[in-house]
């Protein structure tokens, strides 16, 4: 059966292979318009019944910053500081509410309805998947990301999402980061360390 292509070896560089996470960064801004190209790729990765309960806050002005200060730990203060946006990666825990527009082959809104426990597994499990499709689109269109823990939630959420409907997952620095300042690649598991075929 024919395949639908292979990326090139310069595209799988930039996305996986060269690419790092980066803790400094250039002074450059990003555009708008470059964090809704981001937004347009990562929304098209899948998700289960196509919920997409990710929800994402990108923090760019010096106020978003400060209220965002607080919540940081003392590691990753100074490279959130710095980077020209942190994306909040959050979840919705009413997403279910859109599956009637979003996934027409069931009625997949009641699967939820009256089922917390449900409802938070599969919000959080969804956007942190989102998370990543964002990392790969923020790479693939020539920007850096830092995604990080070490941040108080509760902080973030009291902050950004007072309303208690959506949820801090992690946040990502993005923009343009400084190489020299990298330091070497950590070792990856391989194959035989981390899977097994049966």
């Amino acid at each position: 059966m024919a395949g639908r292509g292979t990326s090139s070896e310069a595209g799988l560089d930039l996305i996986f292979r060269t690419a790092r996470t980066q803790r400094s960064w250039h002074p450059e801004t990003v555009a708008e318009e470059l964090l809704r190209r981001i937004y347009d790729l990562a929304k098209m990765g899948p998700t289960s019944a196509n919920c997409m309960p990710a929800r994402f806050i990108f923090v760019v002005t010096p106020e978003g910053k400060e209220k965002l200060r607080p919540a940081l730990s003392a590691g990753n203060l100074t490279q959130t500081m710095t980077a020209p946006v942190t994306a909040i990666v959050g979840y919705d825990l009413e997403f279910y509410e859109k599956l009637p527009e979003l996934y027409r082959e069931a009625d997949a809104k009641s699967w939820f309805t009256g089922s917390p426990e449900l409802i938070r597994e599969t919000a959080f499990r969804n956007s942190s998947l989102q998370g990543a499709y964002l990392v790969l689109a923020v790479r693939s269109l020539g920007l850096d990301a830092g995604p990080m823990n070490g941040f108080d939630q509760e902080k973030v959420n009291a902050a950004f999402w007072p309303d208690g409907k959506t949820k801090a997952n992690f946040l990502c620095n993005i923009g343009y980061g400084d190489d020299a300042r990298l330091k070497p690649r950590n070792k990856r598991l391989a194959f035989d360390e981390a899977c097994r075929i049966v």
